[in-house]
């Protein structure tokens, strides 16, 4: 799955989507992550403020991955370079 994201809150759905398709509940993925149920659900309606480590850590729960990039740019990067050494 490959998901863009512009906004906070297209994070909470995805948290949502994802931690359902991994078959978990809210109680079991927040149980993991060191979260009440309830601080993971509000992250879920709302992920405005969720902090760094805590995104990371959920994206590994969930075995996603965090991938930054220039927009409009291929995973190759900027002018057809292929390693961060030529951007």
């Amino acid at each position: 799955m490959k998901q863009v994201l512009s906004i906070a809150d297209q994070f909470g759905a995805l948290l949502q989507a994802s931690r359902k398709s991994a078959g978990l509940s809210q109680t079991e993925l927040a149980r993991h992550l060191g979260l009440s149920q309830s601080r993971l659900s509000a992250l879920e309606l709302n992920a405005s403020s969720i902090r760094l480590d805590q995104l990371l850590t959920m994206c590994s729960a969930l075995d996603l991955e965090l991938l930054v990039q220039t927009k409009g740019t291929g995973l190759e990067g900027p002018a057809g370079a292929t390693t961060p050494s030529e951007w």
